[in-house]
Protein backbone atom coordinates (compact mmCIF):
# COMPACT_ATOMS: atom_id res chain seq x y z
CA UNK A 1 0.00 0.00 0.00
CA UNK A 2 1.36 3.42 -0.95
CA UNK A 3 2.64 5.70 1.77
CA UNK A 4 0.17 8.30 0.56
CA UNK A 5 -2.82 6.05 -0.06
CA UNK A 6 -5.80 6.76 2.15
CA UNK A 7 -8.11 6.68 -0.87
CA UNK A 8 -9.57 3.28 0.02
CA UNK A 9 -10.16 4.23 3.67
CA UNK A 10 -13.89 4.80 3.19
CA UNK A 11 -16.45 5.17 6.00
CA UNK A 12 -17.57 1.58 5.32
CA UNK A 13 -13.97 0.34 5.64
CA UNK A 14 -13.60 2.20 8.95
CA UNK A 15 -16.88 0.84 10.34
CA UNK A 16 -15.99 -2.71 9.26
CA UNK A 17 -12.61 -2.34 10.99
CA UNK A 18 -14.28 -1.21 14.21
CA UNK A 19 -16.81 -4.06 14.01
CA UNK A 20 -13.95 -6.58 13.84
CA UNK A 21 -12.70 -5.50 17.28
CA UNK A 22 -16.16 -5.44 18.82
CA UNK A 23 -16.72 -1.67 18.76
CA UNK A 24 -19.96 -0.69 17.06
CA UNK A 25 -20.31 2.95 16.07
CA UNK A 26 -23.72 4.43 16.79
CA UNK A 27 -22.99 7.98 15.63
CA UNK A 28 -21.37 9.24 12.47
CA UNK A 29 -17.58 9.52 12.14
CA UNK A 30 -16.24 12.98 12.93
CA UNK A 31 -12.88 13.55 11.22
CA UNK A 32 -10.44 15.23 13.60
CA UNK A 33 -7.66 17.61 12.61
CA UNK A 34 -4.84 15.26 11.62
CA UNK A 35 -2.87 15.21 8.36
CA UNK A 36 -0.22 12.59 9.12
CA UNK A 37 -2.77 9.91 10.04
CA UNK A 38 -6.54 9.71 9.72
CA UNK A 39 -8.33 10.18 13.04
CA UNK A 40 -12.07 9.90 13.75
CA UNK A 41 -14.23 10.47 16.81
CA UNK A 42 -17.51 8.61 17.31
CA UNK A 43 -19.96 7.35 19.89
CA UNK A 44 -20.39 3.58 20.20
CA UNK A 45 -23.36 1.48 21.21
CA UNK A 46 -22.04 1.41 24.78
CA UNK A 47 -22.66 5.22 24.85
CA UNK A 48 -18.95 5.95 25.20
CA UNK A 49 -17.00 8.23 22.90
CA UNK A 50 -13.93 6.81 21.18
CA UNK A 51 -11.20 8.02 18.85
CA UNK A 52 -9.91 5.70 16.11
CA UNK A 53 -6.51 6.45 14.59
CA UNK A 54 -5.61 4.87 11.26
CA UNK A 55 -1.86 5.04 10.75
CA UNK A 56 -0.27 6.39 7.59
CA UNK A 57 0.96 3.31 5.69
CA UNK A 58 4.72 2.67 5.71
CA UNK A 59 5.57 5.43 8.20
CA UNK A 60 6.15 3.31 11.33
CA UNK A 61 6.77 -0.40 11.65
CA UNK A 62 4.51 -2.47 13.89
CA UNK A 63 7.36 -2.70 16.40
CA UNK A 64 7.74 1.09 16.50
CA UNK A 65 4.01 1.63 17.00
CA UNK A 66 3.86 -0.95 19.77
CA UNK A 67 6.89 0.60 21.46
CA UNK A 68 5.02 3.91 21.60
CA UNK A 69 1.97 2.10 23.01
CA UNK A 70 4.13 0.44 25.64
CA UNK A 71 5.56 3.81 26.68
CA UNK A 72 2.03 5.22 27.05
CA UNK A 73 1.08 2.24 29.20
CA UNK A 74 4.15 2.77 31.42
CA UNK A 75 3.21 6.41 31.91
CA UNK A 76 -0.38 5.51 32.71
CA UNK A 77 0.76 2.87 35.22
CA UNK A 78 2.94 5.52 36.89
CA UNK A 79 -0.18 7.75 37.10
CA UNK A 80 1.17 10.28 34.61
CA UNK A 81 -1.95 11.66 32.86
CA UNK A 82 -1.76 10.50 29.26
CA UNK A 83 -4.35 9.27 26.76
CA UNK A 84 -3.14 5.72 26.13
CA UNK A 85 -4.44 3.23 23.53
CA UNK A 86 -7.21 0.88 24.57
CA UNK A 87 -6.21 -2.73 25.06
CA UNK A 88 -8.78 -5.14 23.60
CA UNK A 89 -8.18 -8.84 24.20
CA UNK A 90 -4.52 -8.13 24.91
CA UNK A 91 -3.95 -6.03 21.77
CA UNK A 92 -3.58 -2.30 21.13
CA UNK A 93 -2.75 -2.43 17.40
CA UNK A 94 -5.19 -3.84 14.86
CA UNK A 95 -5.24 -4.33 11.07
CA UNK A 96 -8.00 -4.26 8.48
CA UNK A 97 -7.50 -4.37 4.71
CA UNK A 98 -3.91 -3.20 5.00
CA UNK A 99 -4.66 -0.33 7.39
CA UNK A 100 -3.31 -0.48 10.92
CA UNK A 101 -5.37 1.28 13.57
CA UNK A 102 -5.65 1.95 17.28
CA UNK A 103 -8.52 3.00 19.52
CA UNK A 104 -8.43 5.59 22.30
CA UNK A 105 -10.98 6.87 24.79
CA UNK A 106 -12.20 10.31 23.74
CA UNK A 107 -10.98 12.85 26.30
CA UNK A 108 -12.29 16.40 26.40
CA UNK A 109 -10.66 19.56 27.66
CA UNK A 110 -9.38 23.02 26.82
CA UNK A 111 -6.05 23.64 25.13
CA UNK A 112 -3.14 24.45 27.40
CA UNK A 113 -2.52 28.19 27.86
CA UNK A 114 1.16 28.91 27.21
CA UNK A 115 1.03 32.39 28.78
CA UNK A 116 -0.45 31.10 32.06
CA UNK A 117 2.46 30.68 34.51
CA UNK A 118 0.36 28.58 36.92
CA UNK A 119 -0.38 26.11 34.14
CA UNK A 120 3.24 26.27 33.00
CA UNK A 121 4.41 25.35 36.50
CA UNK A 122 2.03 22.39 36.55
CA UNK A 123 3.27 21.35 33.13
CA UNK A 124 6.89 21.47 34.33
CA UNK A 125 6.01 18.98 37.08
CA UNK A 126 4.11 16.80 34.61
CA UNK A 127 7.00 16.69 32.12
CA UNK A 128 9.37 15.93 35.00
CA UNK A 129 7.19 13.00 36.03
CA UNK A 130 7.02 11.79 32.44
CA UNK A 131 10.79 12.00 32.02
CA UNK A 132 11.41 10.15 35.27
CA UNK A 133 9.53 7.20 33.75
CA UNK A 134 11.10 7.78 30.32
CA UNK A 135 14.65 7.60 31.65
CA UNK A 136 14.18 4.07 33.02
CA UNK A 137 15.05 2.51 29.65
CA UNK A 138 15.61 3.64 26.04
CA UNK A 139 13.56 3.09 22.93
CA UNK A 140 14.91 0.23 20.86
CA UNK A 141 13.14 0.63 17.51
CA UNK A 142 11.97 4.24 17.40
CA UNK A 143 14.39 6.81 15.89
CA UNK A 144 16.66 9.29 17.63
CA UNK A 145 16.02 13.00 17.15
CA UNK A 146 18.89 14.21 14.99
CA UNK A 147 20.14 16.54 12.27
CA UNK A 148 20.07 13.98 9.46
CA UNK A 149 16.28 13.56 9.50
CA UNK A 150 15.32 17.02 10.69
CA UNK A 151 17.72 19.07 8.57
CA UNK A 152 19.50 17.20 5.77
CA UNK A 153 16.71 14.83 4.72
CA UNK A 154 14.19 17.66 5.02
CA UNK A 155 16.22 19.72 2.54
CA UNK A 156 16.29 16.78 0.11
CA UNK A 157 12.49 16.49 0.28
CA UNK A 158 12.18 20.22 -0.46
CA UNK A 159 14.50 19.97 -3.45
CA UNK A 160 12.71 16.93 -4.87
CA UNK A 161 9.32 18.61 -4.53
CA UNK A 162 10.23 21.47 -6.91
CA UNK A 163 7.81 23.66 -4.96
CA UNK A 164 10.32 26.47 -4.40
CA UNK A 165 10.10 28.59 -7.55
CA UNK A 166 13.18 29.43 -9.60
CA UNK A 167 12.88 33.07 -8.52
CA UNK A 168 12.99 32.13 -4.81
CA UNK A 169 15.38 29.19 -5.04
CA UNK A 170 18.68 31.06 -4.66
CA UNK A 171 17.78 33.30 -1.66
CA UNK A 172 15.87 30.53 0.10
CA UNK A 173 18.43 27.73 -0.26
CA UNK A 174 21.33 30.09 0.49
CA UNK A 175 20.00 30.95 3.95
CA UNK A 176 18.67 27.41 4.46
CA UNK A 177 22.17 25.98 3.95
CA UNK A 178 23.57 28.49 6.45
CA UNK A 179 20.95 27.53 9.05
CA UNK A 180 21.54 23.81 8.48
CA UNK A 181 25.30 24.23 8.81
CA UNK A 182 25.15 26.31 12.00
CA UNK A 183 22.40 24.26 13.68
CA UNK A 184 24.24 21.02 12.88
CA UNK A 185 27.39 22.33 14.56
CA UNK A 186 25.50 23.56 17.64
CA UNK A 187 23.35 20.45 18.09
CA UNK A 188 25.99 18.41 19.85
CA UNK A 189 25.46 14.92 21.19
CA UNK A 190 23.96 14.78 24.68
CA UNK A 191 22.30 12.19 26.89
CA UNK A 192 18.94 11.09 25.48
CA UNK A 193 15.72 9.68 26.93
CA UNK A 194 12.36 8.61 25.58
CA UNK A 195 10.35 11.71 24.65
CA UNK A 196 6.81 12.77 23.94
CA UNK A 197 8.53 14.25 20.91
CA UNK A 198 5.86 16.78 19.88
CA UNK A 199 5.12 18.47 23.20
CA UNK A 200 3.34 21.65 22.14
CA UNK A 201 0.19 23.34 23.42
CA UNK A 202 -2.08 21.47 20.98
CA UNK A 203 -1.04 18.12 22.47
CA UNK A 204 -1.78 19.09 26.08
CA UNK A 205 -5.34 19.27 27.40
CA UNK A 206 -6.55 21.21 30.44
CA UNK A 207 -9.49 19.20 31.78
CA UNK A 208 -12.55 20.41 33.66
CA UNK A 209 -11.04 19.10 36.93
CA UNK A 210 -7.91 21.26 36.36
CA UNK A 211 -5.62 18.43 35.33
CA UNK A 212 -3.18 18.56 32.44
CA UNK A 213 -3.13 15.50 30.17
CA UNK A 214 -0.75 14.52 27.38
CA UNK A 215 -2.24 13.36 24.07
CA UNK A 216 -0.76 12.10 20.79
CA UNK A 217 2.60 10.40 21.29
CA UNK A 218 2.76 9.58 17.58
CA UNK A 219 6.09 11.44 17.20
CA UNK A 220 7.61 9.88 20.30
CA UNK A 221 11.31 9.16 19.90
CA UNK A 222 14.66 9.16 21.69
CA UNK A 223 16.25 12.56 22.23
CA UNK A 224 17.40 15.29 24.63
CA UNK A 225 15.00 16.11 27.47
CA UNK A 226 15.00 19.75 26.30
CA UNK A 227 12.94 18.75 23.25
CA UNK A 228 9.85 18.34 25.45
CA UNK A 229 10.38 21.72 27.12
CA UNK A 230 11.53 24.33 24.62
CA UNK A 231 8.29 24.60 22.63
CA UNK A 232 6.64 26.14 25.69
CA UNK A 233 8.89 29.20 25.37
CA UNK A 234 7.50 32.18 23.47
CA UNK A 235 7.76 35.96 23.31
CA UNK A 236 10.89 38.03 23.81
CA UNK A 237 14.01 36.87 25.63
CA UNK A 238 12.86 38.26 28.99
CA UNK A 239 9.54 36.39 28.83
CA UNK A 240 11.28 33.20 27.72
CA UNK A 241 13.61 33.40 30.72
CA UNK A 242 10.63 33.70 33.09
CA UNK A 243 8.88 30.78 31.38
CA UNK A 244 12.05 28.67 31.41
CA UNK A 245 12.66 29.37 35.10
CA UNK A 246 9.05 28.38 35.92
CA UNK A 247 9.25 25.18 33.89
CA UNK A 248 12.63 23.98 35.09
CA UNK A 249 12.07 24.69 38.80
CA UNK A 250 8.90 22.62 38.68
CA UNK A 251 10.53 19.94 36.48
CA UNK A 252 13.36 19.43 38.98
CA UNK A 253 10.89 18.41 41.69
CA UNK A 254 10.74 15.06 39.89
CA UNK A 255 13.68 14.72 37.48
CA UNK A 256 17.21 16.03 37.09
CA UNK A 257 17.57 18.76 34.48
CA UNK A 258 20.84 18.96 32.59
CA UNK A 259 21.45 22.71 32.34
CA UNK A 260 23.93 22.19 29.49
CA UNK A 261 20.97 21.33 27.25
CA UNK A 262 19.89 24.98 27.25
CA UNK A 263 22.31 25.50 24.36
CA UNK A 264 20.11 23.19 22.25
CA UNK A 265 17.03 25.43 22.26
CA UNK A 266 17.79 27.47 19.14
CA UNK A 267 19.27 24.54 17.15
CA UNK A 268 16.12 22.53 17.92
CA UNK A 269 13.94 25.48 16.92
CA UNK A 270 15.80 25.57 13.59
CA UNK A 271 15.39 21.82 13.22
CA UNK A 272 11.65 22.05 13.75
CA UNK A 273 11.29 24.86 11.20
CA UNK A 274 13.19 22.98 8.50
CA UNK A 275 11.60 19.62 9.31
CA UNK A 276 8.11 21.10 9.05
CA UNK A 277 8.79 22.38 5.52
CA UNK A 278 10.35 19.05 4.55
CA UNK A 279 7.40 17.15 6.01
CA UNK A 280 4.87 19.03 3.86
CA UNK A 281 7.07 18.60 0.78
CA UNK A 282 7.40 14.86 1.44
CA UNK A 283 3.63 14.45 1.81
CA UNK A 284 2.68 16.66 -1.15
CA UNK A 285 1.46 13.65 -3.14
CA UNK A 286 -1.27 13.17 -0.52
CA UNK A 287 -4.24 15.14 -1.92
CA UNK A 288 -5.08 16.36 1.59
CA UNK A 289 -1.80 18.28 1.72
CA UNK A 290 -2.17 20.13 -1.56
CA UNK A 291 -5.76 20.93 -0.60
CA UNK A 292 -5.00 22.20 2.93
CA UNK A 293 -1.53 23.68 2.37
CA UNK A 294 -2.06 25.37 -1.01
CA UNK A 295 -0.02 28.39 0.17
CA UNK A 296 3.03 26.10 0.34
CA UNK A 297 3.50 26.40 -3.42
CA UNK A 298 3.27 30.21 -3.49
CA UNK A 299 6.24 32.59 -3.67
CA UNK A 300 4.84 34.66 -0.79
CA UNK A 301 5.28 31.71 1.56
CA UNK A 302 8.88 31.15 0.51
CA UNK A 303 9.61 34.87 0.92
CA UNK A 304 8.27 34.63 4.47
CA UNK A 305 10.30 31.50 5.19
CA UNK A 306 13.47 33.08 3.81
CA UNK A 307 12.98 35.97 6.24
CA UNK A 308 12.15 33.58 9.12
CA UNK A 309 15.31 31.56 8.44
CA UNK A 310 17.41 34.75 8.42
CA UNK A 311 15.96 35.63 11.83
CA UNK A 312 16.67 32.12 13.09
CA UNK A 313 20.23 32.32 11.77
CA UNK A 314 20.69 35.43 13.92
CA UNK A 315 19.15 33.64 16.91
CA UNK A 316 21.66 30.82 16.51
CA UNK A 317 24.44 33.39 17.02
CA UNK A 318 22.97 34.69 20.29
CA UNK A 319 24.15 33.41 23.69
CA UNK A 320 22.10 30.51 25.00
CA UNK A 321 19.38 31.23 27.55
CA UNK A 322 20.50 30.82 31.14
CA UNK A 323 18.39 30.27 34.20
CA UNK A 324 17.96 33.13 36.62
CA UNK A 325 20.30 32.98 39.69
Amino acid sequence: MSEFSFASLTPDTILDALDEVGIYAESGLLALNSYENRVYQFMAEDKRRYVAKFYRPERWSNEQILEEHSFSAELQEAEVPVVAPLCIEGQTLFEHKGYRFTLFPSVGGRQFEMDNLDQLEQLGRLIGRMHKVAAAKPFVTRPVLGCDEYLHQAKVHLQHSNLVSEAMSLPFYTVLDQVIDKASRLYQSVATIRLHGDCHAGNILWSADHMLTFVDLDDSRQGPAMQDLWMMLNGDRHNQLIQLDTLVNAYEEFAHFEHGQLRLIEPMRAMRMVHYMGWIAKRWQDPAFERNFSWFAQDKYWEQQTLALKEQLAALDEPALKLMP
